[in-house]
């Protein structure tokens, strides 16, 4: 089968409204971008919580680094009000100077994936390094009593995936208090399951200039349709972890070639900004195959707008972890696209020539 043929598995066209017109300019991308927003996000997380009113930041401490000379360390808490109150905490690795700086903001820290070693590598690259612990937001555990974390506050059919996405956009908010951070510099990066959350806060704050998801698998970059060997199914997913995602999603077990939309839809909402999705060869549970074809499928999107060097991805030997390897591409790639650096050598090469494409439409030509 040639590249291009059409398969049983061809992935929706995103160039196509909801009326069935179809997209012709880069000037229909809004809104059809928003149409596929409103679509992903009603059916695989189920709507996002409530934006708070406003959103604070209360600076709790700030520290010397004795092994990082002249960087501060600040201990924050990010403040949701409204109706009722809601604070989580964040802690932020700043470099010497006055700045302002750009940023680098994960909510991985629950699982303690930034070493001393990286958080000196992000610091001396004249970046932030801001993280939080997501399930302080929402646990991540099979809680259907929702009485934990942001659901009492907002309430809602939202899954925790939402959920974590929302904790971003509320560090963003708080991070916008402060001098020493650029506003027009903000990433985000997230492994595995942080990973699927970072696609999703990307895919819904245009605040977040450049996007980065490492080893995200289904509900990530991962591709529904496209099932490379021992990947995570639909149905792995909801038996494990049916609390991420909203209660739409179950009604496609087993169907899921009709869903009416695959990852490349929430990758594409991204675009224009840059996304970068790095995986590993060795993790098939993530799907790198199948995440092969929704960077394909993202790439034509991006093609239309005239921005295609803001798409990236990178593969590496190895398996399922957020390896030093994956942190300095996003650190590389982050400084190519905020802080005018060469872009990296090394990205974009198919791990995969004898796979054929699973789609045959492509970016509509003006």
């Amino acid at each position: 089968m040639t590249l291009g043929a059409k398969k049983s598995v061809e992935l929706p066209n995103p160039f196509v409204f909801n009326d069935g017109i179809p997209v012709v300019c880069k000037d229909d991308w809004p809104k059809r971008r928003k149409e596929l927003l409103d679509t992903v996000v009603d059916i695989e997380y189920g709507d996002m919580p409530t934006t708070p009113e406003s959103t604070a930041l209360e600076i709790l401490h700030v520290s010397q680094i004795r092994w990082m000379p002249g960087a501060r360390f600040l201990s924050c808490r990010v403040v949701c009000e409204g109706d009722k109150r809601f604070s989580f905490l964040m802690t932020l690795h700043i470099p010497a100077g006055a700045g302002p700086f750009p940023v680098v903001l994960t909510g991985d820290a629950c699982w303690r994936y930034v070493t001393d070693k990286l958080a000196m590598e992000v610091v001396n690259r004249g970046m932030i390094l801001a993280q939080f612990n997501r399930v302080e937001i929402a646990p991540d555990m099979n809680n259907s009593e929702r009485d934990q974390g942001i659901y009492p506050i907002y309430p809602g059919k939202y899954g925790a995936l939402s959920a974590w996405a929302w904790g971003y956009h509320r560090c963003i908010d708080a991070l916008l208090h402060l001098d020493t951070v650029d506003a027009e510099r903000i990433a985000i990066v997230g492994h595995s399951r942080g990973g699927k959350t970072t696609l999703l806060a990307g895919a819904t704050d245009e605040r977040i200039v450049l996007t980065s998801a490492n080893g995200s698998g289904a509900g990530g970059a991962g591709c529904y349709r496209w099932q490379g060997p021992n990947s995570e199914h639909l149905s792995d997913s909801l038996r494990a972890f049916p609390y991420w995602y909203g209660p739409k999603l179950g009604d496609y077990l087993g169907r899921e070639t009709e869903l009416p939309f695959d990852q490349h839809y929430l990758k594409s909402a991204v675009a224009p900004r840059a996304l970068l999705t790095t995986e590993a060869l060795g993790d098939l549970w993530a799907n790198p195959s199948g995440t092969w074809q929704t960077h394909l499928a993202t790439r034509e999107v991006y093609r239309l707008l005239e921005v295609e060097p803001n798409l990236a991805i990178h593969y590496r030997e190895g398996e399922h972890e957020h390896s030093e390897e994956d942190w300095r591409c996003f650190l590389d790639f982050m400084e190519w696209k905020l802080c005018g650096k060469p872009r990296p050598a090394g990205l974009d090469q198919n791990p995969f020539p004898d796979q054929p494409c699973s789609f045959d439409w492509r970016a509509p030509v003006a």
